[in-house]
């Protein structure tokens, strides 16, 4: 475009706004006219009143200007400052302009949203986030096939499957799960193959082949598969039960343990429906990008993708898959150095510090390079978390593990000198592994003869997870009480129909779950808890399952709130180990109860929640997914505890360390060990006044994160740092920012630097850098690229495992491709030997008697 065509086009642009301050012009059309290679906007400008009777109602001058700068936003010519001006005089002179538009402000005029697109103005026909305008269609056809017998075959099937592949390679090392994009690529060829197949005869007046295979028939056989992608909490109790505790009971306890483990969680998360689903807000990241995905393969047109000219998404999306698949070859299997690429302690592989600072086994992996996008993606894809809530949490990763933790160590905070800097497990006062089997005397806790022993000592890195999850768990709570009042209450008083979004009008077309639904899973679950608590000698009680699940009720929605804007968890686990160990000292069974109920409950709730999420993008009828959901859960557990009876009948040596076929279950290796740090040691034994790692000042930063959240709230600390865009102000501190600071390194360990700084800085290009710069690239390709990667390396990790390391127990290539320098050199250092930083001479002790 010309100067002269530029100057033109920006002084029409202002024009408009100008017309549009005059009350009376109410309406603005387009019309686009190409004129050789140059695009001409000419408006035109159309006097009409309200009662036209070309409109229901007229466009009011903010909403048409909004519009206006949407369609221009990435015209550098279009004066868009001068004209978000334009628009503010206009909102702000007009009481009918702000009432149109308080639906959108009302439940952010004390609670931020960061995810907010203040820069889209009204959008009545699409989300007013600019993820989801990229990755959910702002449609539905209500008339489309959803619950038919080839949704549910391929649902039950599938779930069948993981669950039972997933529970045999979860207790074999090393293991490797299939993940739910996995089970989504593959069902998508099945049901196309079913469509063209089947013939068309019907069941029950069902038919078996309705017609194509339709997207939301993919959603809910996907969502039946990702409820089996894990392993139930529950089957891991039942295994330490086993290896090291002996006690085996009958198959009616391990099944209500596990549905009601299970299902609680769905009752829970189905009452916080109208909090964490309905609204617009919680935008749960995550499904971005299985909507991106689904959208993709089946070949769906929306208007949020943008207009954005290059390769369509599908053939974008087969480019990057099939070279995720291919590329992970390489670091998972032909050159495994690139994966852990700890290329100082290459360099000085004897130097103790440099090891301690740079390796990856035992070090803070600050060497911060990878080319594996396991180790980026480790906690959870770059690409599909927002930018500030990266940037927060890898401000508290380098505040507490690059900066406090070396500090700690090397000034040797409670003789962590004598133990290695990172570490996955305890030690005892010679700096050996804790030898458990000496304080326990037939599966019981023998207080004398852990004094005749030794205390237990925790490396660093596990002190500081310890310290930052009691914190975040505080600043959570805290933040709840302050700031999720006033939204809670607002949702819980608006119906679907008044929700400021698209998806949840749409959602009005389906009958919603009745509350009484869920308070029957949730009678017939917690009365299956109670048999199993009071049938069998678990060494718990009614009211202390009473006490877990009051934990979850409370903790649940502040932390799924939090994960739907930020797509971080607060991690529970550690907080529900300190309180059981409390309640329940010596009890090692019950404290695992305890865990599972007040811990699991919640992260099922959050799952659950998250799956009807999904639903809601992609219009699927509620009731349907309420018991895909519950039919999913029973299949998937009794399968579960099928496949693990079998496993410990027929594999002789099950969990040891010895098994010949590498069955040595190294999950239920540090879940057993957490029962008994925490249900036979006990929490007294370690955090009380007197023993090791029990000091006052300990509870400063705990005290001081809660007077800082609730000094801002008094304060009116909004701190009206307020910027103007498209008529709306926003507070920009009233989010949760200890909460993520503080609960987001929670994967450490064994997440180190490399997962955390690779990640924040892939997330600083594509979330940040390309958003802002490439807005329209970002639009159409950004989940489609994070589902590829995450789809591609899954599938390549199966292939690597199944046709390479699992056949002939892992001997394939023994004597060429895995000795060679680029599978070996990062384990020829200190690093890979775990050092500490004093050593002890033998028979030498260090630290205080127990």
């Amino acid at each position: 475009m010309t100067d002269s065509a530029s100057d033109s086009y920006s002084q029409t642009l202002v024009l408009i706004a100008d017309t549009f301050y005059i009350r009376n012009i109410v309406g603005l059309h387009f019309i686009d006219l190409c004129e050789s290679s140059l695009i001409i906007t000419i408006p035109c400008l159309v006097l009409q009143s309200s009662s036209s009777a070309n409109l229901d109602r007229p466009l009011s001058p903010f909403s048409s200007l909004a519009t206006v700068i949407k369609n221009h936003e990435m015209n550098h010519s279009a004066p868009v400052e001068e004209l978000n001006l334009r628009v503010h005089q206009t909102y702000t002179s007009s009481d009918e302009n702000k009432s149109e538009h308080s639906v959108l402000t009302d439940d952010r005029s004390d609670l931020f949203d960061p995810n907010f697109d203040f820069d889209a103005g009204t959008l009545e026909e699409d989300s007013p986030y600019a993820e989801v305008r990229s990755a959910v269609a702002n449609f539905d056809d209500p008339d489309m096939s959803v619950s038919t017998i080839r949704a549910w075959v391929l649902g039950i099937i599938w779930t069948v499957l993981l669950a039972g592949i997933n529970q045999v390679t979860v207790y074999r090392f090393p293991s490797i799960l299939i993940t739910n994009f996995v089970a989504l690529l593959v069902i998508f060829p099945c049901g196309q193959a079913w469509a063209r197949v089947c013939p068309s005869i019907s069941v029950l007046k069902m038919p078996l082949n309705p017609g194509p295979f339709s997207i939301k028939e993919h959603v809910l056989s996907s969502i039946m598969a990702s409820v089996a992608a894990q392993s139930a909490y529950s089957t891991d109790i039942i295994a330490v039960q086993r290896v090291f505790y002996g006690e085996i009971y009958s198959f009616l306890f391990q099944w209500m343990l596990t549905v009601s483990t299970q299902l609680i969680g769905l009752s829970l998360g189905g009452i916080m429906h109208r909090f964490l689903v309905a609204p617009p807000s919680m935008i749960w990241p995550n499904t971005l990008v299985q909507c991106a995905l689904l959208n993709t393969l089946h070949s769906q047109q929306y208007a949020g993708i943008g207009r954005h000219r290059g390769p369509s998404r599908e053939r974008f999306f087969l480019m990057a898959f099939i070279g995720a698949v291919l590329w992970t070859f390489l670091p998972s299997y032909l050159f495994t150095a690139l994966s852990i690429f700890s290329w100082p302690c290459w360099i000085a592989p004897n130097n103790l510090k440099v090891n301690q600072l740079f390796g990856f086994q035992s070090g803070l992996a600050l060497s911060m390079i990878t080319f594996d996008w396991n180790q980026i993606a480790y906690i959870g894809s770059p690409l599909a978390t927002p930018w500030w809530s990266e940037a927060n949490v890898v401000a508290g990763f380098i505040l507490f593990y690059v900066i406090i933790t070396p500090i700690f160590y090397y000034t040797n905070v409670w003789y962590s000198q004598y133990l290695p800097m990172v570490a996955s497990h305890a030690f005892d006062n010679t700096g050996s592994s804790y030898n458990l089997t000496r304080v326990l005397t037939n599966g019981a806790f023998n207080l004398q003869a852990y004094k005749d022993y030794s205390p237990l000592y925790l490396p660093m890195n596990f002190v500081i997870a310890y310290g930052l999850s009691f914190i975040a768990i505080g600043s959570t709570v805290t933040h709840g009480i302050i700031y999720l009042r006033k939204p809670t209450l607002m949702h819980f008083r608006r119906s679907l129909q008044e929700q400021p979004d698209i998806h949840a009008r749409l959602m009005t077309k389906y009958p919603q779950v009745r509350g009484w639904y869920y308070a029957c899973v949730f009678v017939v679950t917690f009365a299956m808890a109670c048999l199993c608590i009071e049938l069998w000698p678990t060494g718990m009680s009614i009211w202390e399952l009473l006490v877990a699940l009051g934990i979850a009720g409370v903790l649940v929605l502040p932390i799924a709130m939090i994960q739907a804007v930020t797509n971080r968890q607060i991690p529970m686990n550690v907080f529900t180990e300190l309180i059981s160990g409390f309640l329940l000292p010596g009890q090692p069974v019950a404290m695992m109860l305890f865990k599972t109920f007040g811990y699991i409950t919640t992260f099922q709730a959050i799952a659950f929640t998250q799956d009807f999420k999904l639903g809601h993008y992609m219009k699927i009828p509620p009731l349907v997914m309420f018991w895909a959901q519950i039919a999913s859960t029973l299949i998937a557990g009794s399968v579960q505890l099928g496949v693990q009876m079998w496993l410990f009948a027929n594999v002789p040596d099950m969990c040891s360390k010895t098994q010949k076929d590498q069955f040595t279950c190294q999950n239920v290796q540090v879940f057993g060990t957490a029962s008994i740090i925490w249900g036979a040691i006990g929490s007294r034994l370690q955090f009380t006044e007197g023993h090791l790692y029990y000091r006052k000042s300990s509870l400063l930063p705990h005290l001081l994160c809660q007077f800082y959240c609730v000094s801002r709230y008094l304060m009116g600390s909004h701190q009206e740092i307020s910027s103007f865009k498209a008529g709306i102000y926003q507070s920009k501190l009233n989010v949760s920012l200890e909460s993520v600071i503080f609960g987001g390194p929670a994967y450490v360990p064994p997440a180190n630097s490399v997962n955390y700084l690779t990640w924040a800085f892939v997330g600083f290009i594509f979330q940040h850098l390309v958003r802002r710069r490439r807005f329209l690239w970002w639009a159409k390709y950004n989940y489609v690229l994070s589902a590829a990667l995450d789809g591609g390396t899954a599938v390549g990790v199966i292939l690597i495992y199944f046709c390479l390391q699992y056949p002939l127990n892992g001997t394939i290539g023994i004597n060429t491709i895995q000795k060679w320098w680029g599978n070996t050199v990062y384990t020829r250092t200190l690093d890979w030997k775990s050092p500490p930083l004093r050593a002890l001479a033998p028979g030498e002790t260090f630290g205080p008697p127990p």
